[in-house]
Protein backbone atom coordinates (compact mmCIF):
# COMPACT_ATOMS: atom_id res chain seq x y z
CA UNK A 1 0.00 0.00 0.00
CA UNK A 2 1.37 3.31 -0.77
CA UNK A 3 0.49 6.46 1.16
CA UNK A 4 -0.13 9.86 -0.94
CA UNK A 5 -0.23 12.71 0.94
CA UNK A 6 -3.07 15.33 -0.51
CA UNK A 7 -2.94 19.30 0.77
CA UNK A 8 -5.84 20.81 0.77
CA UNK A 9 -7.55 18.04 0.51
CA UNK A 10 -11.05 19.16 2.10
CA UNK A 11 -11.45 22.28 -0.04
CA UNK A 12 -12.99 22.16 -3.99
CA UNK A 13 -10.65 20.73 -6.36
CA UNK A 14 -8.58 18.53 -3.68
CA UNK A 15 -11.66 16.28 -2.33
CA UNK A 16 -13.06 16.09 -5.88
CA UNK A 17 -9.74 14.55 -6.88
CA UNK A 18 -9.51 12.62 -3.36
CA UNK A 19 -13.55 11.15 -4.30
CA UNK A 20 -11.93 10.03 -8.01
CA UNK A 21 -8.22 8.79 -7.10
CA UNK A 22 -10.10 6.49 -4.43
CA UNK A 23 -12.42 4.89 -6.81
CA UNK A 24 -9.87 4.74 -9.48
CA UNK A 25 -6.40 2.80 -7.52
CA UNK A 26 -7.09 0.23 -4.53
CA UNK A 27 -3.37 0.06 -3.79
CA UNK A 28 -2.70 3.57 -2.41
CA UNK A 29 -3.99 5.53 0.82
CA UNK A 30 -4.79 9.10 0.83
CA UNK A 31 -3.62 10.93 3.93
CA UNK A 32 -5.60 14.53 3.63
CA UNK A 33 -3.87 17.36 5.65
CA UNK A 34 -6.10 20.38 4.93
CA UNK A 35 -6.32 23.32 8.14
CA UNK A 36 -10.21 23.71 7.53
CA UNK A 37 -10.28 27.33 7.00
CA UNK A 38 -13.60 29.02 5.46
CA UNK A 39 -12.82 27.14 1.76
CA UNK A 40 -12.35 23.71 3.30
CA UNK A 41 -15.22 21.45 4.81
CA UNK A 42 -15.42 18.00 5.42
CA UNK A 43 -18.94 18.32 4.11
CA UNK A 44 -16.82 17.69 1.03
CA UNK A 45 -15.08 14.67 1.95
CA UNK A 46 -18.47 13.10 3.65
CA UNK A 47 -18.31 10.32 0.12
CA UNK A 48 -15.19 8.66 1.31
CA UNK A 49 -14.35 9.57 4.74
CA UNK A 50 -15.35 5.97 5.80
CA UNK A 51 -13.05 4.51 3.41
CA UNK A 52 -10.45 2.40 5.10
CA UNK A 53 -7.67 3.63 2.63
CA UNK A 54 -8.12 7.46 3.65
CA UNK A 55 -6.97 8.99 6.47
CA UNK A 56 -7.86 13.22 7.57
CA UNK A 57 -5.20 15.38 9.61
CA UNK A 58 -6.59 19.07 10.41
CA UNK A 59 -3.11 20.93 10.05
CA UNK A 60 -1.52 23.64 8.22
CA UNK A 61 0.93 23.42 5.37
CA UNK A 62 2.91 26.26 7.31
CA UNK A 63 3.72 23.83 10.46
CA UNK A 64 6.92 22.61 8.84
CA UNK A 65 6.90 20.17 12.21
CA UNK A 66 3.98 18.60 11.17
CA UNK A 67 4.89 18.16 7.51
CA UNK A 68 7.91 16.43 8.48
CA UNK A 69 6.07 14.11 11.01
CA UNK A 70 3.31 13.08 8.62
CA UNK A 71 6.18 12.25 6.30
CA UNK A 72 7.92 9.90 8.52
CA UNK A 73 5.06 8.12 10.16
CA UNK A 74 3.43 7.29 6.76
CA UNK A 75 6.36 6.80 4.27
CA UNK A 76 4.64 9.21 2.09
CA UNK A 77 5.95 8.53 -1.59
CA UNK A 78 3.50 10.63 -3.43
CA UNK A 79 2.07 14.52 -2.66
CA UNK A 80 -0.79 16.20 -4.76
CA UNK A 81 -0.05 20.08 -3.63
CA UNK A 82 -3.88 21.79 -3.68
CA UNK A 83 -3.64 23.52 -0.53
CA UNK A 84 -3.53 27.22 -1.17
CA UNK A 85 -5.16 30.75 -0.40
CA UNK A 86 -7.23 31.40 -4.28
CA UNK A 87 -9.43 33.75 -3.70
CA UNK A 88 -8.23 37.14 -5.64
CA UNK A 89 -10.81 39.21 -3.96
CA UNK A 90 -9.33 38.21 -0.59
CA UNK A 91 -5.66 38.56 -1.78
CA UNK A 92 -6.79 42.45 -2.34
CA UNK A 93 -7.81 43.20 0.99
CA UNK A 94 -5.55 40.76 2.90
CA UNK A 95 -2.04 39.61 0.82
CA UNK A 96 -0.05 38.61 3.77
CA UNK A 97 -1.81 35.26 4.30
CA UNK A 98 -1.27 34.43 0.23
CA UNK A 99 2.58 34.56 0.77
CA UNK A 100 2.75 32.44 4.29
CA UNK A 101 0.19 29.99 3.02
CA UNK A 102 1.07 29.82 -1.09
CA UNK A 103 4.84 30.65 -0.67
CA UNK A 104 6.10 29.64 2.59
CA UNK A 105 3.39 26.04 2.87
CA UNK A 106 4.62 25.25 -0.41
CA UNK A 107 8.22 25.97 0.26
CA UNK A 108 7.50 24.13 3.76
CA UNK A 109 5.81 20.87 1.83
CA UNK A 110 8.37 20.72 -0.92
CA UNK A 111 11.13 20.45 1.71
CA UNK A 112 9.65 17.43 3.78
CA UNK A 113 9.65 15.31 0.42
CA UNK A 114 13.23 16.43 0.11
CA UNK A 115 13.74 15.68 3.19
CA UNK A 116 12.08 12.52 2.99
CA UNK A 117 13.32 11.47 -0.06
CA UNK A 118 16.62 12.57 -0.98
CA UNK A 119 20.03 12.06 1.07
CA UNK A 120 21.38 15.42 -0.89
CA UNK A 121 20.93 17.09 -4.24
CA UNK A 122 20.13 14.51 -7.21
CA UNK A 123 20.85 11.85 -4.77
CA UNK A 124 17.33 9.75 -3.84
CA UNK A 125 17.33 7.27 -1.46
CA UNK A 126 16.20 3.98 -2.86
CA UNK A 127 12.43 3.18 -1.48
CA UNK A 128 11.34 6.65 -3.28
CA UNK A 129 13.08 6.50 -6.78
CA UNK A 130 9.38 6.69 -8.01
CA UNK A 131 8.46 9.29 -5.08
CA UNK A 132 6.64 12.27 -7.10
CA UNK A 133 5.64 15.79 -6.19
CA UNK A 134 2.62 17.35 -8.41
CA UNK A 135 1.99 21.04 -7.99
CA UNK A 136 -1.93 22.11 -8.68
CA UNK A 137 -1.25 25.57 -9.99
CA UNK A 138 -3.14 28.22 -12.09
CA UNK A 139 -3.48 30.33 -15.58
CA UNK A 140 -3.35 33.63 -13.85
CA UNK A 141 0.26 33.22 -13.70
CA UNK A 142 0.43 34.24 -17.06
CA UNK A 143 -1.18 37.37 -16.03
CA UNK A 144 -3.84 38.49 -19.09
CA UNK A 145 -4.55 37.87 -22.16
CA UNK A 146 -5.54 40.25 -25.33
CA UNK A 147 -8.78 39.57 -27.50
CA UNK A 148 -7.01 36.74 -29.80
CA UNK A 149 -3.68 34.01 -28.33
CA UNK A 150 -3.58 30.88 -25.77
CA UNK A 151 -1.59 30.64 -22.76
CA UNK A 152 0.71 27.77 -23.67
CA UNK A 153 3.73 26.32 -21.23
CA UNK A 154 5.97 28.93 -22.65
CA UNK A 155 4.26 32.07 -21.89
CA UNK A 156 6.15 34.27 -19.73
CA UNK A 157 4.93 34.42 -16.08
CA UNK A 158 3.04 37.99 -15.04
CA UNK A 159 1.16 38.26 -12.16
CA UNK A 160 -1.49 40.86 -11.56
CA UNK A 161 -2.93 40.34 -8.72
CA UNK A 162 -1.11 39.26 -5.09
CA UNK A 163 -2.94 36.04 -5.43
CA UNK A 164 -1.52 34.89 -9.09
CA UNK A 165 1.73 36.28 -7.77
CA UNK A 166 1.88 34.03 -4.91
CA UNK A 167 1.18 30.93 -7.25
CA UNK A 168 3.64 32.22 -9.81
CA UNK A 169 6.45 32.04 -6.70
CA UNK A 170 5.30 28.81 -5.45
CA UNK A 171 5.62 27.74 -9.45
CA UNK A 172 9.12 28.95 -9.47
CA UNK A 173 10.17 27.44 -6.36
CA UNK A 174 8.65 23.81 -7.01
CA UNK A 175 10.77 24.75 -10.63
CA UNK A 176 14.21 25.12 -8.24
CA UNK A 177 13.49 21.81 -6.35
CA UNK A 178 14.12 19.91 -9.68
CA UNK A 179 16.54 22.16 -11.38
CA UNK A 180 18.83 22.56 -7.99
CA UNK A 181 18.25 18.86 -5.95
CA UNK A 182 16.87 16.66 -9.17
CA UNK A 183 13.68 16.31 -7.41
CA UNK A 184 10.74 14.34 -8.85
CA UNK A 185 8.24 17.34 -9.56
CA UNK A 186 5.92 18.46 -12.39
CA UNK A 187 3.71 21.33 -12.22
CA UNK A 188 0.10 21.70 -14.08
CA UNK A 189 -1.51 25.59 -14.73
CA UNK A 190 -5.11 24.65 -15.01
CA UNK A 191 -8.02 27.43 -16.12
CA UNK A 192 -11.05 28.26 -13.89
CA UNK A 193 -12.84 25.22 -12.60
CA UNK A 194 -16.45 24.70 -11.84
CA UNK A 195 -18.73 22.00 -10.19
CA UNK A 196 -19.54 20.71 -7.39
CA UNK A 197 -18.71 21.48 -3.69
CA UNK A 198 -17.27 24.79 -5.02
CA UNK A 199 -16.97 27.39 -2.66
CA UNK A 200 -19.94 30.01 -2.78
CA UNK A 201 -17.65 32.92 -3.32
CA UNK A 202 -17.22 32.09 -6.32
CA UNK A 203 -19.03 33.31 -9.61
CA UNK A 204 -20.80 30.04 -10.50
CA UNK A 205 -21.89 28.82 -7.42
CA UNK A 206 -22.56 32.12 -5.96
CA UNK A 207 -24.60 32.92 -9.29
CA UNK A 208 -26.58 30.10 -8.96
CA UNK A 209 -27.09 30.85 -4.79
CA UNK A 210 -28.07 34.39 -5.05
CA UNK A 211 -30.75 33.29 -7.95
CA UNK A 212 -32.31 30.65 -5.84
CA UNK A 213 -32.58 33.32 -3.13
CA UNK A 214 -33.78 35.44 -5.74
CA UNK A 215 -30.93 38.51 -4.44
CA UNK A 216 -28.94 40.54 -7.08
CA UNK A 217 -26.50 38.66 -9.01
CA UNK A 218 -23.31 40.43 -9.18
CA UNK A 219 -20.81 40.98 -12.18
CA UNK A 220 -18.15 43.11 -12.09
CA UNK A 221 -18.11 46.01 -14.35
CA UNK A 222 -19.36 45.14 -17.82
CA UNK A 223 -19.29 41.49 -17.42
CA UNK A 224 -17.10 40.76 -20.57
CA UNK A 225 -14.06 39.43 -18.68
CA UNK A 226 -13.34 35.74 -20.29
CA UNK A 227 -12.31 32.68 -18.46
CA UNK A 228 -11.53 29.26 -20.22
CA UNK A 229 -13.94 26.84 -17.95
CA UNK A 230 -12.32 23.59 -17.09
CA UNK A 231 -15.34 20.73 -15.06
CA UNK A 232 -13.43 19.86 -12.22
CA UNK A 233 -13.84 15.89 -12.92
CA UNK A 234 -11.62 16.00 -16.21
CA UNK A 235 -9.45 18.29 -14.22
CA UNK A 236 -8.80 15.23 -11.73
CA UNK A 237 -8.00 13.17 -14.73
CA UNK A 238 -5.63 15.16 -16.28
CA UNK A 239 -4.04 15.69 -12.96
CA UNK A 240 -4.13 11.99 -12.67
CA UNK A 241 -2.15 11.49 -15.94
CA UNK A 242 0.51 14.20 -15.23
CA UNK A 243 1.28 12.49 -11.90
CA UNK A 244 1.81 9.22 -13.39
CA UNK A 245 2.97 9.36 -16.71
CA UNK A 246 4.29 13.37 -16.77
CA UNK A 247 7.59 14.00 -17.50
CA UNK A 248 9.82 15.08 -14.33
CA UNK A 249 10.61 18.86 -14.49
CA UNK A 250 7.83 19.50 -16.93
CA UNK A 251 4.68 21.90 -16.48
CA UNK A 252 1.47 20.75 -18.07
CA UNK A 253 -1.19 23.37 -18.99
CA UNK A 254 -5.06 22.16 -18.08
CA UNK A 255 -7.89 23.90 -20.12
CA UNK A 256 -11.30 23.35 -20.86
CA UNK A 257 -11.42 24.71 -24.15
CA UNK A 258 -14.56 27.13 -22.69
CA UNK A 259 -13.92 30.60 -23.60
CA UNK A 260 -17.10 32.30 -21.71
CA UNK A 261 -17.71 35.62 -20.87
CA UNK A 262 -18.43 36.12 -17.40
CA UNK A 263 -21.72 37.99 -18.53
CA UNK A 264 -22.79 34.47 -20.86
CA UNK A 265 -22.25 32.18 -17.85
CA UNK A 266 -24.55 33.69 -16.02
CA UNK A 267 -26.91 33.68 -18.70
CA UNK A 268 -26.82 30.19 -19.22
CA UNK A 269 -27.41 29.57 -15.88
CA UNK A 270 -30.60 31.59 -15.19
CA UNK A 271 -31.86 30.07 -18.35
CA UNK A 272 -31.06 26.75 -16.70
CA UNK A 273 -32.76 27.54 -13.70
CA UNK A 274 -35.66 29.20 -15.87
CA UNK A 275 -36.32 25.80 -16.96
CA UNK A 276 -35.43 23.57 -13.74
CA UNK A 277 -37.43 26.21 -11.18
CA UNK A 278 -39.49 28.78 -12.98
CA UNK A 279 -40.01 31.91 -11.12
CA UNK A 280 -42.79 34.85 -11.71
CA UNK A 281 -39.90 37.07 -13.78
CA UNK A 282 -36.52 35.29 -15.75
CA UNK A 283 -33.71 35.06 -12.97
CA UNK A 284 -31.89 37.24 -15.49
CA UNK A 285 -33.53 40.22 -14.38
CA UNK A 286 -31.21 39.60 -10.64
CA UNK A 287 -28.10 40.44 -12.87
CA UNK A 288 -26.94 43.34 -11.35
CA UNK A 289 -23.09 45.20 -12.32
CA UNK A 290 -20.85 46.11 -9.79
CA UNK A 291 -17.97 48.35 -9.42
CA UNK A 292 -14.97 45.98 -11.20
CA UNK A 293 -12.17 44.55 -8.98
CA UNK A 294 -8.55 46.72 -9.47
CA UNK A 295 -6.12 44.75 -11.63
CA UNK A 296 -9.14 42.40 -12.94
CA UNK A 297 -7.22 40.71 -16.04
CA UNK A 298 -9.67 40.62 -19.30
CA UNK A 299 -8.95 37.28 -20.51
CA UNK A 300 -7.71 33.97 -19.97
CA UNK A 301 -7.39 31.37 -22.27
CA UNK A 302 -5.90 27.86 -22.42
CA UNK A 303 -3.93 26.31 -24.72
CA UNK A 304 -3.91 22.40 -23.93
CA UNK A 305 -2.28 20.79 -26.71
CA UNK A 306 0.71 19.55 -24.73
CA UNK A 307 -1.14 17.67 -21.85
CA UNK A 308 -3.23 16.25 -25.04
CA UNK A 309 -0.17 15.24 -27.48
CA UNK A 310 1.51 14.01 -24.84
CA UNK A 311 -0.32 11.79 -22.82
CA UNK A 312 -3.72 11.68 -24.18
CA UNK A 313 -5.57 13.57 -22.15
CA UNK A 314 -8.87 14.89 -23.55
CA UNK A 315 -11.82 16.70 -21.33
CA UNK A 316 -14.98 14.50 -21.30
CA UNK A 317 -17.45 17.63 -20.38
CA UNK A 318 -18.13 20.78 -22.75
CA UNK A 319 -19.34 23.50 -20.89
CA UNK A 320 -23.14 22.90 -21.93
CA UNK A 321 -22.56 19.35 -20.24
CA UNK A 322 -20.95 20.77 -17.14
CA UNK A 323 -22.99 23.68 -16.02
CA UNK A 324 -26.08 21.53 -16.44
CA UNK A 325 -24.70 18.89 -13.96
CA UNK A 326 -23.16 21.43 -12.11
CA UNK A 327 -26.39 23.57 -11.74
CA UNK A 328 -28.30 20.72 -10.64
CA UNK A 329 -26.07 19.75 -8.21
CA UNK A 330 -26.11 23.19 -6.39
CA UNK A 331 -30.02 22.76 -6.79
CA UNK A 332 -30.34 20.10 -4.36
CA UNK A 333 -27.95 21.21 -2.19
CA UNK A 334 -28.93 24.67 -1.48
CA UNK A 335 -33.22 24.14 -2.22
Amino acid sequence: MQNILVTGGAGFIGSNFISYYLSKYNSIQIINLDSLTYAGSLENCVDFKNNSRYKFIEGDIRDKDLLFKIFAEYNICGVFHFAAESHVDNSISNPSIFIETNVIGTFNVLNAAFNSWMAGPNTINDHHLKSRFHHISTDEVYGSLGDKGLFTEKTPYAPNSPYSASKASSDMIVRSYVETYGMNCTISNCSNNYGPSQHLEKLIPTVINSALKGKDIPIYGDGLNVRDWLYVEDHCKAIDLVFSSGIKGETYNIGGKNEKTNLSIVEDICNILDKRIPSNAPHNQLIKFVKDRPGHDKRYAIDATKIEQSLGWVADNNFKKGIRKTVDWYIKKLK
